[in-house]
């Protein structure tokens, strides 16, 4: 990727996109996209690759993920609003996949979120996953590479949403200290300051949110509690093709 102009004081920029629907606005000369959707897709997809899970196949919809169910080595997964689709042995739960057998088998996951995402960045020159989770080895590989960096918040619905902006907001946090990156766009600031208001204590972003009640009624709070917990996995999910492998760093 191009570096940016030397009238700036950095090589490379780092930009906050927060939701899918404006993908477009944001993608030029962006080299390498990170997908966030931290309740709970892209966390779900760390945690697995933590526990052994071979590969997964994020597709856009149910119908697809549905033609995975009961084939031998193959983990069919689906969630909508929150909660697992009828006739699915799984949905997006982080904890769940921590309790099951994943050594060597591919999960096929659709999300409400996530997985939109991922299919809206998949042109991208490289794409790759990041969460609390593996916050920072995915930042640390980040600062090494040469090139453009969009961080693309999956959101709720194409709506804004706290929690992957403050995740952004941290990535941005430390790349810019670096002074390899800079910003150009309003969004990114706006990240990072979120992320300063919240980042002793992540659980204060979702006190104040709308759908905190709906987690509480979906019983997901222990998920969300793990979401919200940084480094617990050294694994950075990359693209390669249609389906999601550990990268090698």
């Amino acid at each position: 990727m191009k570096a940016v102009s030397q009238n700036t004081d950095y090589q490379y920029r780092v930009e906050v996109c927060y939701t899918p629907g404006q993908f477009p606005l944001y993608k030029q000369d962006m080299g390498i996209v990170v997908v966030i959707d931290i309740l709970r897709a892209t966390s779900a997809m760390v945690t697995a690759f933590e526990y052994g899970v071979k590969d997964i196949i994020p597709v856009a919809t149910i119908e697809e993920a549905r033609q995975y169910i009961g084939r031998p080595g193959h983990i069919a997964a689906a969630e909508r609003n929150g909660e697992v689709v009828e006739g699915f042995p799984v949905g997006n739960s982080p904890l769940a996949f921590k309790g099951m057998d994943l050594k060597g088998k591919t999960i096929v996951l659709s999300t409400t979120n996530g997985t939109q995402a991922i299919h809206t960045g998949r042109e991208a020159r490289q794409l790759v996953i990041g969460a609390f989770l593996n916050l920072t080895a995915l930042t640390d590989w980040l600062l090494k590479q040469d090139d453009n960096i969009l961080l693309l918040c999956s959101g709720w619905k194409d709506k804004f949403s706290l929690e992957d902006s403050a995740f952004a907001g941290a990535v941005m946090d430390r790349l810019l200290e670096s002074g390899k990156f800079g910003v150009e766009e309003d969004s990114s600031i706006a990240s990072k300051y979120l992320y300063m208001a919240a980042r002793d204590n992540f659980m204060s972003i979702l006190k104040a949110a709308p759908r905190r009640k709906r987690l509480q009624q979906l019983h997901l709070l222990d998920d969300v509690k793990y979401c919200l917990t940084p480094d617990q996995s050294n694994v950075i999910p990359v693209l390669l093709g249609d389906r999601l492998v550990p990268l090698d760093h």
